[in-house]
């Protein structure tokens, strides 16, 4: 299915409502879930759909993510044509960064031209969902389309954060508008519309002629949603696939969520809190892989004073320590450590994190290697939090990686 398709996930997205999470790395490197990195669910999709030929387009402070997918995705066998390649900005096509998803590509046209694929399958890189892209390409290759763009129904309002498109009876695309104002609904009730999940699949010579066509127009801002499909919609072979329609081997939750902002990564990992979760990782026919540490088994332990170490509806991972302190409705990520009489409700605890005796953490990120002093509260004074840190629309108090209490 997939010997002759070459994918590219782009992932150097700057990610500017993400910080301070983005502060240190780019989005797809952000950690996810207790023990995954955003990127980790759209190269497990790869993986388990058979796409073993993936090009990895960066950016912005991508080293956490060079490292990452060095210890955790060095699996594929260049000798039998697999690998993911990770490809920085080089300038081959002029002097500038990345100006747009299509930007981001033509300036790595020559690897395209010289992959030898009949079929480009165009990934984002910061999206968390499973999905085989078996059936999307079928569907693609029965209605011997140019371009097919995955979709799927979401809230009128949700729906101005994405392109919106309308399709006809044969599925083509009719018409497409990059975050409207106003978006049109496709529903009885009036309340959702047809939003695009930025994944593409191109018939290798269509995308190398728009996009050196493209490249040469100077009022196009080089992207996919604004210039790319409207200008090619009009050829009638631009398809739409609904996503979850047909889920090809993995078990389906229509479950997809674009975590480009505090609020939404936060909800997104709460997620997985549910007694049953939208996305449940526990499945055993499609695997999240990621990179795992050597790191001892998390346990609870008694206190110093007596008090017991309670997790209550939480995530705990490898090497995290609950010591006489309380954790409900959170999620731990490695080598967490939680001191007596602590209080956690709500949060997300990267690796590293230390809380103290006594400290009340509550609605809270805290990234990597934080230190919270003895007594200290996070997410009660809202007033005192603003002082310090950033804060979500919904509330969410986020304290940055390495932060030093004075």
């Amino acid at each position: 299915m997939f010997s002759k398709t070459l994918a590219i996930i782009l992932a150097g997205g700057i990610g500017s409502r993400l910080h301070p999470l983005t502060e240190e790395r780019t989005k797809p490197s952000v950690p996810f879930g207790g023990k995954y990195r955003i990127i980790d669910f759209v190269l497990t999709n790869c993986l388990h759909s058979g796409v073993r030929r993936v090009l990895m387009l960066t950016q912005y402070k991508s080293h956490s993510l060079q490292k990452h997918i060095r210890d955790g995705w060095s699996i594929f066998n260049p000798e039998l044509g697999e690998y993911i390649t990770l490809v920085p900005p080089q300038m081959r096509t002029g002097n500038s960064w990345y100006s747009g998803t299509a930007d981001a590509i033509f300036q790595n046209i020559y690897l395209l031209e010289r992959s030898g694929a009949e079929h480009i399958l165009v990934l984002p890189g910061d999206h968390i969902y499973r999905m085989d892209y078996a059936p999307m390409m079928k569907f693609h290759q029965k209605n011997n389309a140019e371009m097919t763009v995955a979709c799927m129904d979401v809230s009128l309002d949700e729906a101005k954060q994405f392109g919106v498109m309308s399709l006809d009876d044969q599925q083509r695309i009719n018409s497409f508008i990059e975050k409207p104002e106003a978006p049109a609904s496709i529903s009885n009730d009036g309340n959702s519309a047809l939003a695009s999940m930025g994944i593409y699949i191109f018939s290798t010579q269509k995308l190398l002629d728009v996009l050196k066509q493209d490249s040469k127009d100077e009022h196009s801002s080089h992207d996919f949603g604004k210039d790319i499909i409207p200008k090619m919609i009009g050829s009638g072979k631009v398809y739409g696939y609904q996503f979850g329609g047909d889920s090809g081997r993995v078990t389906p939750d229509r479950y997809w969520r674009d975590v480009g902002t505090i609020d939404a990564y936060y909800q997104a990992n709460m997620d997985l809190l549910d007694q049953i979760p939208p996305m449940n990782l526990y499945q055993d026919d499609w695997p999240i892989r990621t990179y795992s540490g050597q790191h001892p088994p998390a346990r609870t332990v008694p206190g110093k004073y007596g008090s017991e170490g309670i997790a209550i509806n939480s995530i705990i991972s490898s090497g995290a320590i609950i010591s006489g302190a309380s954790t409900q409705h959170s999620i731990l990520f490695n080598n967490v450590f939680v001191n007596d009489e602590a209080q956690i409700h709500d949060s997300i605890l990267f690796e590293g994190v230390h809380i103290c005796k006594g400290a009340q953490i509550n609605r809270c990120i805290i990234d990597k290697n934080v230190t919270v002093p003895e007594g200290t509260s996070i997410g009660i004074n809202e007033k005192d939090d603003r002082e310090r840190f950033e804060i979500s629309a919904n509330g969410i108090v986020v304290v940055p990686k390495g932060y030093k209490f004075n």
